[in-house]
């Protein structure tokens, strides 16, 4: 190629070597070299931790200025530089250079036999791999029929936070507590990086070794090197870096407090939790004025649901946070389907504080938040 399309040429490739910074979104390099009707074969792949090409039977360190090189020898080329969520691609010739950006994961329709025309998300066919290693799709390409509820909450979670992530800026953290079997972790993970085109780290913290090392295996089959997996007791975990988001999906009884604590301490911008059951109030508290109410068992249980989600707010409130609550989901996909927002401003606290240290004196009760704050409340 003349020395003209060998200068744009090697100003495309300065412009890939920035894009590609420490390579945690890198999946691949496919190159073609072409001489007359001949076409030449190359790629680059990383491996543990260095850029290889592969190039005419020969591997060896890569290093950028090789493809410009290269290609002086050749009529044309073609390169498309894989990473996650896009392909660029650069055609050049002596005649012209181009690059274009060939997006991977725009939201598609999809449909399952219970949402219809539901347009999700994390959305067939793109999110295939994801899916597929999460265990949500079977290989063949289907949602699994005991998994489509699974399916439904993890999406929807995702919608219900999405404008939120979309303000974001810079290098988002978000830090998973009680990850489990992180799904929500590699779904968000996925939303940002993909579709939403945001750099992002995400940790996931739980107790247990065996979901822990199964979701650091699932990340390195899904490439997704900016995932962290950590096994930790929350009680006594501190992230190193302030999260912009914190999540907790159905996080057991006071896991959701301890989720929740975990922000609050972290002074995490944004969290966002769907608790699971709720033990710890329903054998302390007592009102005599609704004792009449609450002799039926079902109703006391019910009740101790509603004051353990609304001392929580209230908490977060006392703690600088703005909050909402609201329906999560369809009770028929799941009966744990409330949301509880909140957002960090440093408003309205001493009024929190003044209602909840009068509402735990009149029931009687000593919620587990409380204790998990650190700092004082008083």
């Amino acid at each position: 190629m003349k020395s003209s399309a060998i200068n744009k040429l090697t100003f495309y490739i300065e412009m890939l070597k920035a894009r590609y910074g420490s390579g945690e979104y890198f999946i691949e390099m496919k190159i073609s070299f072409k001489s007359g009707t001949k076409t030449f074969p190359a790629s680059v792949k990383k491996e543990e931790g260095e850029l290889i090409l592969i190039f005419g039977g020969a591997r060896e360190k890569f290093s950028w200025d090789k493809i410009s090189e290269v290609a002086k020898e050749y009529d044309a080329m073609q390169l498309v530089y894989r990473e996650r969520g896009t392909d660029v691609v650069i055609i050049a010739d002596d005649r012209n250079v181009t690059m274009r950006y060939d997006d991977m994961a725009q939201p598609e329709k999809s449909t399952t036999a219970t949402v219809g025309e539901r347009k999700y998300l994390i959305a067939p066919p793109k999110a295939n791999d994801l899916l597929k290693e999460i265990g949500i799709m079977g290989q063949n390409g289907k949602i699994k029929n005991d998994m489509v509820r699974k399916y439904n909450q993890i999406d929807h979670f995702v919608e219900l936070v999405s404008e939120h992530l979309k303000k974001l800026d810079g290098d988002i953290e978000v830090l998973d507590c009680a990850c489990g079997k992180s799904y929500l972790s590699f779904a968000l993970n996925y939303y940002l990086k993909d579709v939403l085109k945001k750099d992002c780290h995400i940790t996931g913290v739980d107790y247990s070794q065996t979901v822990i090392d199964a979701s650091v295996k699932s990340a390195k089959n899904l490439g997704y090197n900016n995932m962290t997996f950590i096994k930790a007791d929350l009680t006594d975990f501190k992230p190193e870096r302030v999260p912009d988001v914190v999540i907790s999906l159905h996080a057991c009884d006071t896991a959701t407090d301890m989720a929740i604590a975990a922000g609050i301490n972290a002074k995490a911008k944004a969290i966002f939790a769907v608790p699971c059951c709720h033990k710890e109030l329903l054998g302390q508290y007592s009102y005599a004025p609704f004792e009449p109410l609450l002799k039926h068992g079902i109703f006391k249980a019910r009740q101790a649901d509603l004051l353990t989600d609304s001392l929580r707010c209230l908490l977060l409130e006392a703690s600088g946070y703005t909050v909402t609550a609201q329906e999560y989901i369809s009770p028929v996909e799941t009966p744990k389907n409330l949301l509880i927002r909140a957002f960090r401003d440093g408003k309205n606290m001493d009024k929190a504080k003044k209602e909840y240290f009068e509402l735990k004196r009149m029931l009687g009760i000593n919620p587990k938040l409380e204790t998990l704050i650190k700092g004082e409340l008083n």
